[in-house]
């Protein structure tokens, strides 16, 4: 009896299974026309983009790279002019970043347009390079993030300055530029009477970034800081 009830169970499951393929069928055989535009559209869109991605996209990349290299030799020279707007056969960073949009060139253009402003104390237009900058490199990222706090701080707006020092050093957290945000962060709140916040991120660099150039003296730092925490 055991054996004839077990038996009739699984003849169940497989009239269950074969059901379900009739339905699958039948839907299938019903929605023939619309599955056929879906897998068609799909097809149509992945070689479109395949194709936008291989003979758009990559020569153009190319070309960015190719324009991009002079205007990184005169900033590397301090020739930040020439850098920025191109010496007349050769584009500079804000030329690149606009007419090689959505290439990765042009997004380090960016970058290197905003830190470019910033050094010819352009703080407005240092601001608005750097936060069209998309950053995806751990250094590069943290760096605009803290330059943009640099250029606010010199615009005498110290609380959007703590703002980007902090997002700074929360950004992909590294023995580079980390140390270096949780100074100036650190800095600008014992400016600010915020002494007990002061400490605290004085004593991360402490503890976490020990052999960083700003762990030199932190002692000293924290010391004063602590004796003015309320």
């Amino acid at each position: 009896m055991a054996k004839q009830k077990k038996h009739t169970k699984g003849e169940k499951n497989i009239e269950a299974v074969e059901g379900a393929l009739s339905k699958t069928e039948q839907f299938i055989e019903k929605n023939q026309n619309l599955i056929f535009w879906v897998v068609g559209a799909i097809v149509v869109i992945a070689a479109g983009y395949i194709g936008y991605t291989r003979f758009v996209m990559e020569p153009r990349e190319q070309s960015a790279r190719a324009e991009i290299f002079m205007a990184e030799k005169y900033f590397e020279r301090d020739s930040l002019e020439l850098a920025l707007y191109g010496d007349g056969m050769h584009l500079g960073f804000v030329d690149i970043a606009s007419e090689y949009r959505m290439t990765k060139t042009a997004n380090l253009a960016t970058y290197y347009a905003g830190i470019s402003y910033l050094r010819l104390g352009n703080y407005e237009e240092a601001i608005e390079y750097l936060k069209n900058y998309r950053g995806r490199d751990q250094v590069l990222g943290a760096m605009a993030l803290g330059a943009i706090g640099d250029a606010y701080l010199q615009l005498e707006d110290k609380n959007s300055a703590i703002r980007y020092y902090t997002r700074a050093y929360r950004y992909e957290p590294n023995k580079l530029t980390t140390p270096i945000f949780l100074f100036k962060a650190a800095q600008l709140n014992e400016y600010k009477d915020n002494y007990k916040e002061a400490v605290n991120l004085y004593k991360r660099i402490r503890e976490e970034y020990p052999d960083s150039q700003e762990a030199r003296d932190i002692d000293r730092y924290i010391s004063r800081a602590q004796t003015l925490v309320e």
